[in-house]
């Protein structure tokens, strides 16, 4: 079928500005995916300099695996105060797997850090760190709940120090428990009366 005498006219418009266009249009695309690809490299140069242990800080508006990286380097560090900021910001972008591993690589600093004082024994000192330890990893499975790792982390965190009904501190060791809530928060031992 032969275009019609409208449809060669019509073509013989749109044709010199199509190929005008087309060129501008393939050179944007191109300039684009340029772009994209130098921002995966200096995020890729940033990860590999935080890995390698050069402290770089590459700004909150950093991609989400710089962000992680950053973390990881300063909880290795023991810069624990500097990672809720970053961690924040992963929060606020939406970045659950990110905040999720970025959360599992501050309660392992903490837990490190609790190893540490016990070997010391400053039992006192490291139960705050073993429960924000545990605080971590639970916000890390709250928002990736088939983490693993955090899983095994929280268990061995949560059976270095059991948590324990509270009590008055001000009189001394004794308890003043309900019989039933003695009974239940107590592990290993079975529910009910003595």
């Amino acid at each position: 079928m032969r275009p019609t005498g409208t449809a060669q006219r019509l073509w013989g418009r749109i044709r010199p500005r199509l190929l005008v266009s087309l060129p501008v249009l393939l050179g944007l695309a191109a300039l684009g995916f340029g772009g994209s690809a130098w921002r995966a490299d200096a995020a890729n140069r940033s990860i590999a300099a935080l890995d390698a242990g050069r402290d770089l800080d590459p700004g909150t508006g950093a991609p989400e695996p710089v962000l992680v990286s950053r973390i990881g380097y300063l909880a290795g560090h023991g810069r624990l105060a500097e990672t809720e900021p970053l961690v924040a910001v992963l929060d606020r972008m939406g970045a659950s797997d990110a905040a999720s591993r970025a959360r599992y690589r501050v309660a392992n600093a903490r837990m490190r850090e609790a190893f540490t004082l016990l070997t010391r024994g400053a039992i006192d000192k490291a139960g705050p760190q073993v429960t924000l330890a545990r605080q971590d990893y639970r916000r890390a499975l709250r928002d990736r709940s088939d983490f693993w790792d955090a899983k095994f982390n929280l268990d061995v965190a949560s059976r270095l120090i059991r948590d324990f009904p509270e009590f008055d501190r001000a009189s001394g060791d004794e308890l003043r428990a309900e019989p039933k809530q003695i009974w239940t928060d107590i592990p290993g031992q079975p529910r009910g009366g003595p």
